[in-house]
């Protein structure tokens, strides 16, 4: 009832072109009643209507994408009405979104006001559309894990391999430090040790780069 109350204060305050909010200080944003593509915003007691962007949607939970508001397709607008006219042209079919470049491809396009921008994905992933994000190769229909990771697991790993101490899943060392491959049901993975950490081909575990030597420097470059 609270929320309604204060919906239907902002809706006349914005009819009447007043500029004042529920809330004196502080950022207050309020869903409209009925189009998900627009809200309002109470900015230290200056309220504002404010539509999204073509491509986005407002989901009141932050937005992160621009202005308080995300992708179409991450937002749940109940029985709020989207407007979703493509305004954008070539690959960018709205001014703001994520496209695939391809079936399989080890980069993306994000359009920001509708110019396109190529992304690449983090090493060893490829883009899934399903997603919106990059993902195992593994796990796409049409990719090649062993193309885009550059490694072929062994069918068979001997139990004196280093590696077996990691079945079901062996880890193998690359040529960067920061970076290893593990083989899940026979496809290769490239992970990352993450911040500050290197793989050290000796444990097979990631490690302080001190404990590396011919990784210490990896992090200095």
């Amino acid at each position: 009832m609270f929320r309604a109350a204060v919906l239907s204060t902002l809706l006349a305050l914005a009819t009447a072109q007043y500029n004042d909010c529920p809330e004196p200080e502080g950022l207050q944003l309020y869903p409209h009643p009925t189009s998900c593509n627009e809200f309002y915003k109470c900015a230290n007691g200056s309220l504002t209507h404010e539509v999204c962007e073509n491509g986005l949607l407002f989901d009141g939970k932050g937005g992160a994408v621009h202005n308080h508001c995300n992708y179409h397709w991450a937002v749940d607008c109940g029985e709020r009405e989207a407007d979703l006219t493509p305004l954008g042209k070539g690959i960018c079919e709205y001014s703001f979104g994520i496209y695939s470049n391809g079936p399989c491809e080890i980069d993306y396009t994000l359009c920001v006001y509708g110019e396109p921008k190529y992304e690449p994905c983090t090493p060893g992933l490829a883009y899934d559309e399903r997603i919106h994000g990059c993902n195992w190769p593994d796990l796409l229909e049409y990719c090649n894990p062993q193309e885009i990771v550059g490694f072929q697991c062994p069918a068979y790993v001997d139990s004196k391999d280093p590696a077996a101490r990691f079945l079901p899943h062996p880890r193998y060392p690359t040529s960067d430090c920061g970076r290893y491959i593990v083989c899940v049901e026979g496809n290769p993975r490239l992970v990352g040790c993450g911040d500050y950490a290197v793989f050290n081909p000796n444990t097979l575990t990631c490690e302080e780069p001190d404990l590396v030597p011919q990784c210490a420097n990896y992090f200095k470059k």
